[in-house]
């Protein structure tokens, strides 16, 4: 394992936390965690069901919080590790916000912005996906198959 798929790990379990913490007050269970020097700045997961509010994904609520820590409004130098893959609005969000790297574990296939809006990044935002990519998507699978019974 290289430091980076470790130090990716890391992180990524953090967001897996997050989402956990979505599935237990009955969100869909998404989280992220946005990191800049090595050091957590944001934590977050999906809101929408709480605050009735459909902007309200861990995406956009990592972001603010993130922003408010940092005390600006661009994120560039931060990567966002985030459970599943970035919507259309979410990525259009962390384009204007110059975030440096987006990781993310499970693709969308129905929602996802690389199958609706590919190029919708900032030119130079780094994409990775797949770590971790087994346990979020058993999280996501588990929880709407809970949700149809």
């Amino acid at each position: 394992m290289t430091d980076t798929t470790a130090h990716d790990e890391r992180y990524m379990r953090m967001a897996l936390d997050e989402a956990r913490r979505a599935a237990d007050e009955d969100e869909v269970p998404i989280g992220a965690v946005i990191v800049a020097a090595d050091r957590v700045v944001a934590k977050a997961h999906n809101l929408t069901e709480r605050l009735c509010d459909v902007t309200a994904h861990a995406e956009m609520q990592a972001i603010t919080a993130a922003s408010t820590a940092l005390g600006g409004k661009y994120l560039s130098g931060c990567t966002l590790y985030v459970t599943v893959e970035p919507c259309v609005m979410c990525a259009g969000a962390l384009a204007w916000a110059q975030i440096s790297r987006i990781v993310y574990a499970t693709p969308d296939p129905k929602r996802g912005f690389t199958r609706e809006a590919p190029a919708c990044l900032h030119p130079r935002t780094r994409l990775d996906s797949g770590c971790l990519a087994d346990k979020a998507s058993t999280l996501i699978r588990d929880f709407f198959k809970h949700k149809r019974q």
